[in-house]
């Protein structure tokens, strides 16, 4: 069951108003393109017992993150090999030889000390094993574990197929969305979204969270959660940051994927993506379309004290169903410049439809005498078209490893149109007497611009280097931003807008930026990093319209923060992250936005309205986080305790108005919803995750976390406290070579909100993938929430409002998929074949 702002059109109010957009770059060492770098890594490979050379066998070097194909190199004649030309990063070294058992290194390349030598490795002897042709395939792991963040390969995950990032995201350790696609992480929904590493333009409803069932599993090759950013992210996201990094192909020649998707009851999905490699320039070009339709049902009770003696008490039941139809292309090059230098540009034109329709059946009661029936019904179309341009410029220099200059600048226009039409009818008999309607009308038109520089330079000693940056942000709203509410309806949909409710508005913020952090090594076993970041914000707006507006219309806030982190690790075991303790500290903040300190009650629906807050501010949070790591074999396991102490923390409320409720008699209980600021609350807890292969042909990845949420009360009542848990389970079964089942499953217990809880909620995914033709296809069957559990479940307890609310969306949908990847070849015998790059997955 749906409001005007809950779930779909309080998304976009706030999306497109303000977006809570944040700028921020890769992560060090997030996805490592396989180009040159300065890496280098050699050594000896020697007979365990004996110490003779082995010679001529091969040394295969993979990336940590994913485990895909980087180098080769062979040992010589004295048994030594060497690599260079490597990215920086996390590696894993492989040793193949008929003649001996696999041996296993994990190392890792930085800036400060980019060069490695591994001497006097010891292969032990294989027993004797008649072999047949061995043909070795990269895989990629589903989840790769690491201290302070997780990446999730989409396209190992089958649970993607047909899906959206939310998708992908109900099964990530530390993360949770409900039905509505709100994303929160341990417990807040203050998450800062990216698009490789840029602003994505896009959040949830003014509330801070971030709304990701637009973007499309198939334009994401992976995603990385990062729980405790430094000082070189952007501030907003107290919860942290997820980063959806799109495909890229690298390779020579023509290289794609084209996949179609296939949804039980009118839904549908495909994408077309391509690259085009040519001497120093590489040409992209991509298409994404979805048209999906869900229907949904639900219901509500409330029961709300007036004054002395006064009671109200309503039900609502409705039945509807949404459609979403999104189309986006994406066009790009990069080019290799001369002296170590590239600049690639990149442009995205979207639209997205979606189209929303509801009946209601209400009643009303008023202390205890006769119920009052009416009928309503509710209908949104929202039309958004939105443009996204950006350019990218790196330099380094070949004469100093590690040093690097990048800059990045772009823009995001966001152009809507939303109307919401309502409409009540006096029940008589079975047949509704129809009343005039309600239509509100927002159009608007929204820019966000930015542009960002960092700077690495390696210490002298080679064993650490200083990071700085400044960038700048820019969100504003002018020109045809209107919000028109018409209450007079001569013939269906002839609408005129109310002059004493209708206004026009503006707003503009800006964010500038500075940032430094230090990074060095102290002997081979310890690490340090500390760093710094000062943001000023100045945030302005003006309304014109409306009875009473211009008087009370106007906002105006500027503040200057500083943001300290602060990283010590270190390392017990014999290699590099193979036993690691891990220590860090973050300030972060979650800025309001416009609509959230907008002094004006806009309607809802006639029974509901939103009221912003012009004393709002800003809340901030002291992040701190304890994590262990231990590698044994090709298991990984990660432990973490956590603690979020949050200042000024802001709290959506609803409360009942009594004056409205009273005025609109047979109409029903009318409510509004605010934000406060409600004092200092502490979160604590604790998570766990294991990452580990079974057998040959099975491979589990579990997570559970427990933490303590805290509920600030400031006056309205005491702190409240409950404890919240998940568990997320998903094994991958290889039943044969070409052949694969991924089962999987998470479960979140009920949860505290401001005013009451959300209960507990689960689902159970299963899919499988079949590889076709040398695996230059695949066709996935997935079915989401097998078991039909997933649902909305919401109450709310006060002194004078009681409510209950469950909404059930079309959860459990079976999708047929086909993907066809375009420049892919069959793996040669005896050669290691990784997968293709940005391939976009067996599941697309």
């Amino acid at each position: 069951m749906k409001t005007f702002f809950t779930p779909l059109t309080g998304f976009y109010f706030g999306r497109l108003l303000l977006a809570s957009a944040t700028m921020l770059f890769l992560p060090i060492g997030a996805a490592m393109a396989q180009t040159a770098g300065p890496g280098r890594v050699s050594g000896s490979l020697v007979e365990a017992g004996s110490g003779q050379a082995v010679p001529f066998s091969d040394v295969l070097l993979l990336r940590a993150a994913d485990s895909t194909f980087v180098a080769v190199a062979q040992t010589t004649e004295q048994g030594t090999f060497k690599a260079a030309t490597l990215p920086l990063g996390t590696y894993l070294l492989r040793v193949q030889d008929l003649n001996y058992g696999v041996l296993r290194r994990r190392f890792t390349l930085t800036a400060a000390a980019p060069s490695l030598e591994l001497s006097g490795l010891q292969l032990s002897a294989a027993k004797a094993t008649k072999l047949s042709e061995v043909v070795v395939t990269g895989q990629k792991a589903a989840v790769v574990e690491e201290l302070g963040k997780r990446v999730i390969n989409v396209d190992k995950d089958l649970g993607s197929v047909g899906g959206t990032a939310a998708n992908v995201l109900q099964n990530v350790p530390s993360v949770s969305v409900d039905v509505n696609g709100t994303v929160s992480m341990r417990g807040t929904s203050n998450v800062t979204i990216l698009i490789d590493g840029k602003p994505a333009g896009v959040s949830n409803g003014g509330t801070g969270g971030p709304r990701l069932d637009q973007i499309p599993a198939s334009r994401i090759a992976q995603i990385e959660v990062i729980t405790n950013p430094s000082a070189k992210y952007d501030a907003a996201g107290g919860g942290g940051v997820i980063n959806l990094i799109t495909k890229k192909e690298t390779r020579t020649g023509t290289n794609g994927t084209a996949a179609f998707n296939l949804g039980t009851a009118d839904k549908y999905s495909g994408n077309l993506n391509l690259s085009r490699k040519v001497g120093k320039a590489t040409w992209t070009a991509g298409y994404n379309g979805r048209d999906v339709t869900y229907l949904n049902h639900g219901h509500s009770e409330q029961t709300a004290l007036l004054g002395p003696g006064e009671t109200v008490r309503t039900t609502q039941v409705g039945v509807g169903n949404e459609i979403h139809r999104n189309h986006s292309l994406e066009m790009g090059v990069e080019l290799e410049l001369p002296k170590n230098q590239s600049l690639s540009l990149n442009v995205s034109p979207k639209t997205e439809r979606n189209i929303e329709g509801e009946s209601q059946d209400l009643t009303q009661q008023t202390n205890g005498g006769p119920v009052q029936k009416t009928v309503g019904r509710q209908d949104l179309d929202v039309k958004v078209k939105i443009l996204e341009a950006d350019g990218n410029y790196r330099r380094t220099w070949e004469a100093h490893k590690g040093r690097e200059l990048t800059a990045n600048f772009g823009t995001v226009i966001i152009d809507a149109n939303v109307p919401v039409v309502q409409r009540q009818y006096a029940e008589a008999g079975s047949v509704g007497v129809p009343q005039p309607g309600t239509r509100q009308q927002l159009d608007l038109l929204a820019n966000i611009q930015f542009g960002q520089v960092d700077y690495v330079h390696p210490l002298a000693d080679g064993k650490g280097r200083l990071e700085m940056g400044a960038k700048v942000e820019r969100q504003s709203n002018h020109g045809s931003n209107s919000f028109g509410y018409a209450t007079s309806e001569t013939r269906p949909n002839d609408f005129q807008d109310d002059p004493a409710r209708s206004l026009t508005y503006t707003s503009n913020q800006v964010v500038p930026a500075a940032y430094v952090t230090a990074q060095h090594s102290f002997g081979k076993k310890w690490n340090a990093q500390a760093g710094l970041r000062s943001e000023y914000t100045y945030l302005s707006g003006s309304i014109q319209g409306g009875e009473g507006i211009a008087q009370r219309g106007s906002l105006r806030q500027d503040y200057l923060s500083f943001f300290p982190s602060a990283l010590i690790s270190r390392d017990f075991g014999k290699e590099a992250g193979q036993n690691r303790l891990q220590l860090s500290y973050a300030r972060r903040l979650n800025r309001p936005n416009f609509m959230q300190q907008l002094p004006l009650a806009i309607y809802q629906d006639p029974r509901s309205y939103r009221l912003g807050n012009p004393r709002l501010q800003a809340e901030f949070s002291h992040n701190i986080e304890l994590g262990h790591q231990l590698t044994i074999g090709q298991a990984t396991i990660t432990s973490t305790a956590f603690a979020r102490i949050t200042t000024n923390s802001i709290q959506r409320l609803r409360f009942v108005d009594t004056l409205a409720t009273r005025l609109a008699g047979n109409a029903g209980l009318v409510t509004a919803e605010t934000y406060a600021n409600l004092g200092t609350t502490t979160n604590l807890g604790a998570e766990f995750s294991l990452n580990q292969p079974l057998a040959k042909w099975w491979r589990m990845n579990a997570s559970t976390s427990l933490y303590r949420a805290q509920i600030a009360g400031n006056g309205i009542g005491n702190n409240r406290t409950g404890f919240i848990a998940t568990a997320r389970l998903t094994n991958n079964f290889t039943i044969r070579p070409t052949l694969d089942l991924q089962l999987s499953g998470n479960v979140r217990s009920a949860q505290l909100t401001a005013q009451g809880r959300q209960l507990a909620s689960g689902q159970v995914d299963i899919a499988l993938r079949q590889r076709l033709f040398s695996d230059r296809a695949a066709l996935t069957l997935r079915i989401a929430d097998l078991l039909n559990t997933q649902q909305y479940r919401n109450e709310i307890a006060t002194d004078v409002l009681s409510s209950t609310r469950y909404s059930k969306d079309e959860s459990r949908v079976g999708w047929l998929g086909f993907t066809w990847y375009i420049g892919a070849s069959k793996a040669k015998p005896g050669r290691i074949e990784a997968a293709p790059q940005g391939g976009g997955g067996f599941g697309g």
